[in-house]
């Protein structure tokens, strides 16, 4: 039973060349993603930290001197 007429080589090429071509943009668009999740996890860690420092009712420079403070007395003792 026939198949049908046979690509070109130069038919083949092209075809490979638009799946490469729409492998690349799949990629760009699920880089974007994988951006704005980062983007995404970021703003609700910082959401969560800015949570706590209006709990305790800290100044901002109030809790970064404590945070200074821990990192060297953690150096110290490290």
């Amino acid at each position: 039973m026939a198949r049908g007429p046979r690509k070109s080589v130069d038919e083949k090429i092209q075809a490979k060349q638009n799946v490469i071509n729409a492998l690349l943009v799949r990629v760009e668009s699920e880089k974007r993603e994988l951006e704005e999740l980062y983007e995404e996890k970021k703003r609700k860690e910082l959401e969560q930290v800015n949570s706590l420092i209006e709990e305790t009712g800290l100044e901002p420079s109030e809790v970064a001197a404590l945070l200074q403070q821990y990192l060297g007395e953690r150096t110290i003792t490290a």
